[in-house]
This record gives structure tokens, C-alpha cells and sequence, in this order.
């Protein structure tokens, strides 16, 4: 549990609170929160507060709950001022503080009041030049501050960028021998170190309940996905680091999913900022939970509120476009990372991560195995963990 809280309450009044959080997640004073940096806690901190964060604080007569507009850090509650980053701490169904909220709590359990702040109060859309805006992408991705990190390598345009203008150490958790190889051979010509955990099946049976336990979810595609990030978080971790780089948020700010080649330019426009509105919700929630388990912090170098910002506002033919009758994703990035990478790594078409470390291929093995659809398989894992 990155934030965790209960109270004692008697005759329907807050008697004695319990709180306290685990890494990443901090408490400065009567404040707990998951975030990059120090939370000030106001009446407008969606507005106020340029990132990710999830924040419980205690005031002399209600509690503040609240999270960025995106809602990158997970957080729930009951009205018996229970709070948690995760479902499973309490008995009942919580109830979710939603992205943009501001909620003031009082000591009876009662919201007195709910504000709500929306991606488009945050984001603004606003006619920008183009090159300009890739000048603002590229400045803030240089001047991010990895620290002591690693970064989660697959040998793609997202990761490989991030290789190329970070000085980390490079980690590759994968099942797949062709993966293994491409990772090793762009390491090495960027002329990196790097570290490999191949996993098994029996690795897989092995984490998948307490992965399934962890996300809170028995969705086949969440699940497949997961299990490469909860392998890369634990192989970090017994490398000793306590953060890990990761290239979340490339395809949805510059169009990275292959559903998006055939939309016309309205639909794509309406789709990817759709997407980036609900990253928290499809990606980053999951990623959160499994982060914490492992009592690691996830760094989003793409996921800089300067970069979203420059990036919903680049037209959508800099992030689709056909070049020689082939269709292009993700150009204005593969452009971009040109100037730092070879060619062949810019521009190569990679598969998402539950294909090409061949995760997803073995939970279908499991689920044949037994005569049952995937999700009937994952939902028989949970109901026996």
C-alpha cells in the first residue's frame, strides 16, 4: 500500500486515525501523498500542481482527498475515512476519488464538499508552431533527471530514445530468444551495458495470482501486459535500484497504436486525445499497483506535463503519416530520436510488450491447457489465490 488509513470511529465521529504510506509515497506532516515532488495542498491543486499525484491531508475540521486530472496514482476511500491506493484494503466496495477531484471529507465520514477539474482546465489546445513544439518536446525530455535509475529497454523508438539521452543502466525482461538478441544488438550500438532477465513459464505461473491480486483485475490484455512490468520492476529492484524508467505515454501523445492508421484526421484528432485524457484509467493505474507492491517508483520522462502539453497541440499528420506508400507511426518521435539513433532503430515497426516478450502467448498455453477461454482461466487463478 503506497497510502494507507483507517480510523476508529464511535457514535458516527472520527475517534483515533491510523496513516501512514510506503515508498514512493511520502508524508509531510498531517499530508500523504504520491508525487515528484512536494504537495501543497490547496482548493484548486489539480490546477495547481504540474504532475502526477494522489493526495490525503488532514485538516482541523475535514480531510482532503484528491488527484491530477489525468489520475495517474490510484486512490479510493469509505465513508468511515478509510483510505487506500488500493480496493482490497477495505471491506466494502471504496469508492474512487476520481481524477481532478478535490474532496473535502469531515470527521463524520460526510463529503461537504466536491470540486472537479477537467483535462481540458489543465491541457489547454492552443494554435502553436509546429517546430516549436517539438523544440518544447525534446528540451524537456533532455532535461529530465533520472538520478539513480534504470531504464526498462525493449529496443523500440520510445525506450531507445530515452537510452540514448540518459545515462542509466539498461534492463530487458523477456521470454522471447529474437527479443533478447535486437535488445543486446541496439545496446550495444548505442554503446550501452545491459541486463537481461529471461523469464519461463514457470516464472509466469508463478507471479500471475499475486499480479492478478495486485492490479485488481482479471482483463486478459491488463494481465498480459502486467507481467513484464511486475518482472521488470522486481529485476531492478534486485539490482538494487528503487526506480525504473519507463516509455509510457509515447503512443497515445504521438500515435503509436496501429487502430489509429485508419481514422481520418478527425476521428484520430478526437482519438488520441481521447486516450491521453484516460491514461490513467487504461495504463497507468495498473502500473501504479504494480509499482508499489515491489516498493518501486516509475519514472515518466514522456509524461512530463510540458511534453503532454506540446504534444496533444502537434498536428496529427506529424504523428501519422505515409512515407513511400507506408504508413508511418509515431513519425514526429522516430524524426526526432533520428538525430540520436541509427536509422534501423528509429524507424523499426515494434510489437506491444505482451506479444514480443511472448507473455501473452503463454498465458493462452495455460488457458488451452486446462480447456478454458483466457479469462476464464485468469478468473479461476483469482478465485484460488
Amino acid at each position: 500500500m503506497a497510502i494507507y488509513i483507517f480510523t476508529e470511529m464511535e457514535n458516527g465521529k472520527a475517534r483515533r486515525i491510523y496513516a501512514s504510506t510506503r515508498y514512493p509515497s511520502k508524508q509531510t506532516g498531517v499530508t500523504f501523498y504520491d508525487a515528484d515532488m512536494p504537495v501543497k495542498v490547496t482548493e484548486t491543486l489539480p490546477l495547481d500542481f504540474r504532475g502526477f499525484y494522489s493526495v490525503v491531508s488532514f485538516k482541523p475540521s475535514y480531510v482532503i482527498a484528491s488527484r491530477d486530472v489525468i489520475g495517474g496514482k490510484p486512490l479510493y476511500y469509505s465513508h468511515d475515512l478509510t483510505f487506500s491506493s488500493f480496493k482490497w484494503y477495505f471491506d466494502d466496495e471504496p469508492v474512487e476519488v476520481e481524477p481532478g477531484e478535490v474532496l473535502k471529507i469531515d470527521y463524520n465520514g460526510m463529503v461537504i464538499e466536491r470540486k472537479k477539474f477537467h483535462f481540458g482546465d489543465v491541457f489547454k489546445l492552443e494554435p502553436s508552431e509546429p517546430s516549436e513544439l517539438v523544440e518544447r518536446i525534446e528540451k524537456s525530455l533532455l532535461s529530465f533527471k533520472p538520478g539513480h535509475s534504470c531504464i526498462a529497454f525493449s529496443g523500440g523508438v520510445d525506450s531507445s530514445l530515452l537510452a540514448a539521452i540518459y545515462d542509466a543502466q539498461l534492463i530487458t525482461v523477456t521470454s522471447s530468444d529474437k527479443e533478447e538478441e535486437w535488445v543486446r544488438k541496439v545496446a550495444r550500438e548505442l554503446g550501452k551495458s545491459i541486463e537481461v532477465f529471461k523469464f519461463d513459464e514457470n516464472y509466469v505461473r508463478d507471479v500471475l495470482p499475486e499480479v492478478i491480486s495486485t492490479i485488481e483485475t482479471i482483463n486478459p490484455l491488463h494481465i498480459a501486459i502486467s507481467i513484464p512490468v511486475y518482472a521488470s520492476l522486481e529485476f531492478a529492484k534486485s539490482l538494487g535500484y528503487s526506480s525504473v524508467i519507463f516509455g509510457q505515454g509515447a503512443d497515445e501523445l504521438f500515435g503509436g497504436y496501429k487502430r489509429y492508421e485508419i481514422m481520418d484526421k478527425f476521428q484520430l484528432e478526437d482519438a488520441i486525445l481521447n486516450d491521453v485524457r484516460n491514461l490513467g484509467r487504461d495504463n497507468l493505474i495498473r502500473d501504479c499497483k504494480l509499482a508499489y507492491r515491489k516498493e518501486m517508483k516509475l519514472l515518466l520522462p514522456y509524461l512530463q506535463w510540458d511534453v503532454i502539453e506540446a504534444a496533444i497541440n502537434l498536428p496529427v499528420d506529424m504523428k501519422i503519416r505515409k512515407v513511400d506508400g507506408r504508413v508511418i507511426r509515431k513519425y514526429v518521435l522516430r524524426e526526432m530520436a533520428s538525430r540520436y539513433l541509427p536509422e534501423e532503430v528509429a524507424y523499426r515497426d515494434k510489437k506491444a510488450v505482451q506479444y514480443s516478450t511472448k507473455t501473452k502467448d503463454i498465458l493462452m498455453k495455460f488457458a488451452k491447457k486446462e480447456g478454458l477461454k483466457l479469462e476464464e482461466y485468469l478468473r479461476k487463478i483469482r478465485s484460488e489465490g
